[in-house]
């Protein structure tokens, strides 16, 4: 740890979150514990007395943008602000961190941060300031209550860690062994959120859908949620085929308040690779899974992850991976190259692939998801829907909401409001967003 800094108490913060939305959420869980001891959220990090890189580790790329940030927070006049490093690098990498990049400070693992005032203690002391613990004891009970928000739009994480060691994946190691959050610490967060101006929550997870309580389910959790004055829509992920039960596929044509959106990774059209992957399902099972859904809600809006280039990946492989984008028609979809993580059994596969054909082999796939996503977004010109105003736009009066298929209307609303609940007429269509034309304002 970064020893030569000479002690100051920080006033202010400033919270950098890479990855996941669960990374999203718990760098907001952050910024509102430092702002529970006083201090103050700056814009930009070197305005700030103290960084927080919370970091995400399921992809090498994501790493080496960690170091690269550590490197640029130097001010003009060489002084640097308190560094934290916080999330799965921290976990993974613990006391290495320090080695890499002398400058840091703190080190706190993601099932750790709400430590982080005691370790910024530390620090300022000049004291070692590492804790990558993962205690069995939730840390959420010892995080601030949730205020105001900022936006009508909310991450709630009601399930960590994962059980399933996908062979590819960090995140057992990282985010530990699959655990759920009480079912009355999530309605009581929900509710407080709510108070806070929130009309949408999204449920998140690592493997969101194998959250249980005792004789509740994921899908009882839903509806109970739902039937909570004040929530407008209900979003989650993310989700794995292995717990896509009967009653949560039940539950999107029985709850209005659940959006028509299912993000449900499948990785691969390959049944060898899904194997090799440890992943549990077939692509028969997974289509399985995804005509009952469609079943019960026909306009579901379906997206997915793929990986290309995973150890022994064939031609025949990744082509049966084309095919099966070309089956399901996606929405949309997040597809990455392979990435080997240290200590995973992947990294240690015979057969990997040559970096250019991954690159060849993604850009064919990215091709093919884009074709689909243009196709989901054009089908819907002409039609109206309701959405959800989030943001300011790009032009003056605009605004930007979300239909309840996750995409991203821009709209001319005079005398909307971020938060409002408008109908749209749906006017043109781009490959990542909607244009829409006002019809009528909702009552909050």
């Amino acid at each position: 740890m970064n020893q030569s800094r000479p002690p100051k108490t920080p006033t202010t913060f400033h919270v950098k979150s890479f990855g996941c939305q669960m990374n999203v959420y718990d760098g907001e869980r952050m910024a509102e514990m430092l702002g529970a001891q006083g201090m103050t959220a700056a814009a930009e990090g070197l305005d700030a007395d103290i960084v927080v890189l919370n970091t995400c580790h399921i992809r090498e790329k994501a790493v080496d943008k960690v170091y690269s940030d550590i490197g640029r927070l130097r001010r003009e006049d060489g002084s640097r602000p308190m560094i934290a490093v916080a999330g799965c690098v921290a976990q993974a990498e613990g006391a290495e961190i320090a080695r890499r990049a002398p400058t840091v400070d703190i080190v706190v693992g993601p099932q750790a941060y709400h430590r982080l005032p005691d370790l910024i203690g530390k620090a300022v002391r000049g004291e070692a300031a590492l804790d990558t613990d993962m205690p069995a004891a939730s840390k959420f009970g010892a995080l601030p209550g949730r205020g105001k928000q900022s936006r009508p739009t909310a991450f709630l994480t009601i399930q960590e860690g994962c059980d399933k060691f996908c062979t590819y994946c960090v995140v057992p190691y990282t985010r530990g062994a699959e655990i759920s959050r009480p079912f009355a610490a999530i309605v009581d967060e929900a509710k407080a959120l709510v108070d806070g101006g929130v009309r949408e929550i999204t449920l998140l997870g690592q493997n969101v859908n194998a959250w249980s309580e005792e004789a509740v389910g994921f899908d009882g959790l839903i509806r109970a949620l739902a039937d909570l004055p004040g929530i407008d829509r209900i979003r989650y992920t993310t989700s794995h085929p292995n717990d896509m039960t009967d009653g949560l596929i039940a539950a999107h044509a029985e709850v209005d308040k659940l959006m028509p959106f299912l993000h449900l990774p499948v990785q691969s059209g390959s049944n060898p690779i899904l194997k090799a992957m440890n992943r549990s399902h077939t692509t028969e099972s997974y289509l399985a899974i995804l005509d009952k859904v469609r079943a019960v809600r026909p306009d579901i809006a379906l997206s997915g992850d793929f990986i290309v280039g995973f150890p022994g990946e064939t031609d025949a492989d990744f082509e049966a991976t084309l095919a099966l984008v070309e089956q399901v028609g996606y929405a949309q979809c997040y597809s990455f190259k392979y990435s080997p993580r240290p200590g995973t059994p992947a990294a240690d596969m015979d057969r990997q692939i040559a970096p250019e054909v991954m690159d060849e082999r993604l850009a064919r796939l990215q091709a093919a998801i884009n074709r689909h996503q243009v196709a989901f977004n054009q089908a819907m010109v002409g039609q109206s829907t309701s959405i959800l105003l989030e943001r300011p736009g790009r032009h003056p009066g605009q605004i930007v909401g979300k239909t309840p298929w996750m995409q991203s209307v821009h709209v001319l609303a005079e005398g909307a409001a971020i938060g409002d609940m408008i109908d749209v007429d749906i006017v043109s269509a781009g490959p990542n967003s909607l244009a829409g034309q006002l019809v009528r304002r909702k009552a909050a």
